[in-house]
Parts: C-alpha cells; structure tokens; sequence
C-alpha cells in the first residue's frame, strides 16, 4: 500500500490517498480544537491516543455488524480506511443532558433522555455547524428520507453497543458525534472517528470528565485522561 497525494486536512487529521482509489490514509494530528476552531493548541500525542481508541472502537462496531470505513490500523498515527463521500451532517446522540442543550433548552444538567435524542447538525464551519432538522436536510438536499431512516438507526446501534461496552469499563457514554460516508457502492457507514474528541465519557464511579471537554472547560490532565480510556477499554 503507497501513500500518495494529501486530499483533505480537516482540523483534527489528514487523509491521503493510495495507490487503490476506493481506501485512504487517515493520519491523527495533535491539534486540539473547541468552540468552532476558536480555542486551539497542540497536545503532543493526542493523535496517537486517539487512533488507537478509533481503531478499537470501530472493530467493535464491526463485530457487532455495524458497517465502518475502517479497515485496519497501519500504525500508531495512521488507519487504513475506505474512501467514503461523507454525507454533510454530524448526529448527536444525547444520553445524559450536558453542554450546549443545557444552555439552548434550559434543560437541567445530568438529565436522562430515554429514549436516547438524536440531533442532526449542518457540517460547515463557516456557519459554526448549525443545529437542523429533517425538513432542513431535505430542503438542502443534503440526502435522502431513506438515507436518514438508515443514519438514525445506525446511530442508535453504534449508541447501545458503545453504552454497554464502555459501561464495563466503568464509562458512562453522555454523548457523541458520529459522521456517515458513502462507498462507491452506496453504502452507507459510520466514518471520521470516535474517540473522547468526538464522545463525552465520564467515569462511573467519580464523574470525571474523560474527553475533550478537559480541553474546552480548562480541567487540564487531557492525555492522562485519554490514556485512561485506552487503558480501560483494552482489558
């Protein structure tokens, strides 16, 4: 497998294509951003941690046949994945109440949603990723009706399987982000990552924050925290 010409460099990592036009390179960066790419640094190995959490969580997935772009971790930085046309909406599947629908619903934190909410998001920075809703994506042609039926069902799968999972490792799974391409052969799967960038994790027993919000929130320690997933969800 060669490594070719870079294709895209989003905040978080680049992808490179390869000598087979239908997989790409994923390689983690160690930037860290937060409130639309407003506050930034740098977090030497941050992107190590997290692809190897990725790696982990979408053979996971797989296992549980929940189609993935991934196909295998090449090394501490990189994933080997499918080139997928990544539909332009971010899900949010919400367990627990925290963060922005505190402040946008005056909901109380901590609050239990059962069912699981799902929201669907507008990915364009420019416009700071506005929340929408299904007649949104429709009038914006973003996809179809039948394509969303099949998002939000992936969604609630990925949702249980990773609740129960990290809930043995003594996580609680608040909430998430999920992204979802396309393959040539049209179909759909999950992409991006999924990681304490993309997921809030508290611990079970103490309730400390074990993901990016250490970084928006200044709690500092965030790669101990992170290496603490990894370390749990390893066993």
């Amino acid at each position: 497998m060669e490594k070719k010409e870079k294709l895209y460099e989003g905040k978080a990592k680049i992808v490179y294509a390869t000598d087979e036009k239908d997989k790409v390179i994923v390689y983690f960066k160690d930037e860290a951003t937060a409130f639309n790419a407003q506050k930034k640094d740098v977090i030497e190995g941050k992107g190590i941690l997290n692809n190897k959490i990725s790696s982990l969580f979408f053979q996971l997935l797989e296992k549980n046949n929940i189609p993935t772009h991934f196909i295998k971790q090449l090394s501490d930085r990189e994933m080997l994945t499918y080139h997928v046309k990544i539909i332009p909406i971010e899900v949010v599947v919400r367990n627990i109440a925290t963060g922005s629908i505190v402040k946008r619903l005056g909901i109380s934190e901590k609050t239990e949603f059962n069912p699981p909410l799902i929201e669907f998001y507008l990915k364009n920075d420019a416009l700071g990723d506005p929340i929408i809703c299904y007649e949104h994506i429709i009038a914006l042609n973003l996809t179809t009706d039948e394509d969303i039926k099949i998002i939000k069902d992936l969604a609630l799968r990925v949702n249980k399987v990773l609740r129960e999972f990290v809930e043995k490792a003594n996580i609680i799974l608040v909430d998430f982000k999920l992204e979802f391409g396309k393959k040539e052969d049209g179909t759909i799967v999950v992409a991006d990552e999924i990681s304490p960038d993309t997921c809030r994790f508290w611990d079970k027993e103490t309730g400390e924050r074990m993901d990016k919000d250490r970084f928006r929130l200044n709690l500092g320690d965030l790669t101990k925290y992170y290496e603490e997933v990894l370390k749990r969800i390893e066993k």
